[in-house]
C-alpha cells in the first residue's frame, strides 16, 4: 500500500575577523615564543616559582583572548542565522568549534545550518548528481548526534534529528526514536506529537498514531492544528483497516 505524507553581521565585522583573526594568532604565537625565551634556564625552586609568577599573567591572557575570539565568532554565526545567511553562519560556527570543541549549542547550529544548505544545493550542471546535498545533509545528522552526545535531553537537537530523519533522510524509524526521547523533555509539544504520530504512520504502528491524534485533538488550542489531526486521524484509520 502506497502512503501519503500526511503534511507537509555584519559585513564590516566579519571583514574584521577574518583580518584580525591572523593578526591576533601571531601575535600571540609571539608572545608565548617570547615567554619561552625570557624564561630562560630556571635552576632552583625559587627561580622556577618567580619565572612561574611573572608569566602567568601573560598566560592567562593568551587564553583569555583565545576564548573571547572564539565567542565572537559564534556570535558573528548567529547574526548570519538571524539574516538567513547559513553558508556564512556554518563556517563561524565550525571555527568557534575550533576553540570549544564540546559546546553542544555550536553543534546543533551547525546541523541546523547544513540543513538548510543541503535545500541550495542544487545540481546546477544537470547531471544528476547530489553528492553536494547528501554530504550537507550527512553533515547535519553527525553535528545532531554530536550534541545529543554531549547532552542526551537537548530538546532542539533532538527535535531537529527526528525532523531531519523523517523529513530529508527518510527514515522514519530512526525518527521514532528521537521525537520519542524529544516528548520526555517536551511534554506538552503538539508539533512533537504531530512529528511522532507521522513517524508511527510511516512504520505501521497506527494505534500508537491514533492515540497521538486523540491527545493533539483533546489538548491544542489551535483550530487549525485541531482539524489536521482529526483529518490525519482518519487517514491513518482507512490505512489500518486496509482501505
Amino acid at each position: 500500500m502506497k502512503k501519503r505524507i500526511l503534511f507537509s553581521v555584519l559585513i564590516s565585522v566579519s571583514i574584521l575577523f577574518s583580518s584580525c583573526n591572523y593578526k591576533n594568532t601571531t601575535i600571540l604565537a609571539k608572545r608565548i615564543q617570547h615567554m619561552e625565551k625570557a624564561s630562560g634556564n630556571p635552576g632552583s625552586i625559587e627561580e622556577i616559582k618567580e619565572s612561574i609568577k611573572k608569566y602567568d599573567a601573560e598566560a592567562s591572557e593568551v587564553v583569555n583572548k583565545n576564548a573571547q575570539i572564539g565567542i565572537w565568532y559564534k556570535i558573528l554565526g548567529t547574526r548570519y542565522l538571524d539574516k538567513k545567511m547559513y553558508g556564512e553562519a556554518l563556517e563561524c560556527f565550525q571555527t568557534a568549534l575550533e576553540f570549544y570543541p564540546d559546546n553542544e549549542n555550536l553543534y546543533y547550529y551547525v546541523g541546523l545550518c547544513a540543513a538548510y544548505m543541503s535545500h541550495a544545493a542544487l545540481d546546477f550542471d544537470a547531471r544528476g548528481n547530489t553528492e553536494k546535498k547528501e554530504n550537507y545533509l550527512k553533515l547535519s545528522e553527525n553535528a545532531y548526534l554530536r550534541a545529543i552526545n554531549i547532552y542526551d535531553r537537548y530538546a532542539n537537537a533532538l527535535r531537529a534529528l527526528g525532523v531531519l530523519y523523517l523529513f530529508e533522510l527518510k527514515e522514519p524509524e530512526k525518527a521514532v526514536i528521537y521525537f520519542e526521547k524529544y516528548l520526555t523533555v517536551e511534554t506538552r509539544s503538539i508539533d512533537g506529537m504531530m512529528f511522532l504520530a507521522q513517524a508511527y504512520y510511516l512504520t505501521e504502528q497506527f494505534d500508537k498514531a491514533v492515540e497521538l491524534y486523540d491527545k493533539v485533538i483533546a489538548t491544542t488550542k489551535s483550530a487549525d492544528k485541531k482539524a489536521l489531526a482529526e483529518q490525519n486521524k482518519k487517514v491513518v484509520l482507512d490505512a489500518s483497516y486496509g482501505n
